[in-house]
């Protein structure tokens, strides 16, 4: 009966990520295109989506720890609520500045994504967490895939006349829509054991700082990996509609398009494939294949001057993000005592938002500085220093399991 309870919940929370994602999916590749309509640079339009990641990374933590005393449902409805009102200021808005502050508040309310990684870390055991996790992932896949799509129907075809207001709306009406099915289908994940130990525990939650978790070797790997990763996917979604722009004068449909065909593999590899590699390859040779993936992609999309090697490139892409972000935030949680999911797994979060600030940051001053294949070609190199950190965690995660089952 628990597990049936279990499966349930975790549906109904895939629901509401998806509904949430598709919104998300909706903006992102127009976003840098919209700021152009404001008069907005290049290195200025990849700020834009940086600053969302700075107020991720600000309150992720926060969301995390309240997550773990009030209960992790309060916090998703909240953070749902609050989607709803940062989406629809970006769609009235009327000058750059105004994009900011709309864009800040949804980053301030992207809590949703770690806490709902919470939520699962409390319903799953270590066996079949990276499942769990997967879930997730298939929610960005399909949000990723519908998204965009719908974007660019919504945005039309025009590039001189894009319509920017109506995606903006309808993403408002989805986060209003996963916010009520939230409400009314969403139990709470933690139980009366859990919140004890968390009572129990809080002294050392909140002495649970950088010093302390500098200790932890393990950790620090794998959220190095993960850092790098996110910064490199990060400057590559920041300017890849800008780059498509210059490179085969598309417009934000078109770039909208691309990252729905992403979303595509995303959800085929998380959704149905990434259990069966998982028992066939383990969990760490997994993210080295996936590292691979990534870093040959970006080098490849540097390197497109036609669709069909674009979609090769983007196929890579996709397939080094969906294996290698729910292996790590899986490795992440299994590290970790049950009443400290969710502020280690915000803390994770915050520092995946910190590379969401610093790629497209950097992306911006290369595109210019550089060219406009540099953002991907420099996320290669990245790639590679995250290969070889991948390495370390290897042996380190082998002999860690070993002593836990000793």
């Amino acid at each position: 009966m628990e597990s049936k309870n279990n499966s349930r919940a975790i549906f109904v929370l895939f629901l509401t990520v998806f509904i949430d994602l598709l919104g998300f999916g909706i903006i992102l590749p127009i976003l840098p295109l919209y700021a152009e309509q404001f008069g907005a640079k290049p290195n200025e339009a990849t700020l834009l989506v940086a600053i969302y990641s700075l107020m991720q990374f600000l309150f992720a933590p926060l969301w995390g720890r309240f997550s773990d005393r009030y209960g992790r449902r309060p916090i998703l409805l909240l953070t749902l609520f609050g989607s709803v009102i940062a989406y629809a200021g970006l769609g009235f808005a009327n000058s750059l500045w105004i994009l900011f502050i709309a864009r800040s508040l949804a980053g301030i309310m992207s809590g949703n994504i770690a806490t709902a990684q919470a939520y699962i870390a409390d319903i799953t055991t270590p066996s079949n967490r990276a499942r769990g996790m997967g879930v997730i992932g298939a929610a960005f896949g399909l949000g990723f895939i519908l998204g965009p799509a719908i974007g660019g129907l919504l945005i039309g075809s025009d590039p001189n006349n894009a319509n920017f207001l109506l995606p903006s709306l309808f993403a408002a009406g989805l986060s209003l829509l996963a916010f009520l099915c939230a409400l009314i289908l969403l139990p709470e994940s933690l139980n009366s054991e859990t919140k004890a130990k968390i009572q129990v525990h809080r002294h050392r939650q909140r002495s649970l700082n950088l010093l302390h978790l500098s200790q932890r070797s393990q950790f620090c790997l794998l959220v190095g990996i993960y850092f790098l990763v996110t910064f490199a996917v990060a400057a590559m979604d920041s300017t890849l509609a800008l780059w498509s722009k210059q490179q085969l004068n598309w417009g934000p449909q078109q770039a909208s398009y691309l990252f729905a065909f992403m979303g595509i593999v995303s959800t085929i590899i998380q959704g149905g494939l990434i259990g069966f590699l998982k028992k066939q390859l383990g969990e760490i040779k997994l993210l080295i294949l996936g590292i691979l993936g990534l870093g040959l992609g970006l080098l490849l999309i540097g390197f497109s001057q036609s669709l069909i090697l674009l979609l090769v490139a983007t196929t890579l892409v996709a397939w080094g993000i969906s294996v290698s972000q729910p292996i790590l935030n899986s490795l992440i949680s299994q590290m970790t005592p049950p009443e400290e999911q969710g502020q280690i797994l915000g803390i994770a979060g915050s520092c995946s938002a910190l590379a969401r600030i610093a790629g497209p940051t950097w992306a911006g001053v290369s595109f210019i500085k550089f060219g406009i294949s540099a953002p991907f070609l420099s996320g290669t190199l990245v790639m590679i220093v995250a290969l070889t950190l991948s390495l370390r965690v290897t042996k380190s995660t082998s002999e860690s399991k070993t002593e836990r089952v000793a």
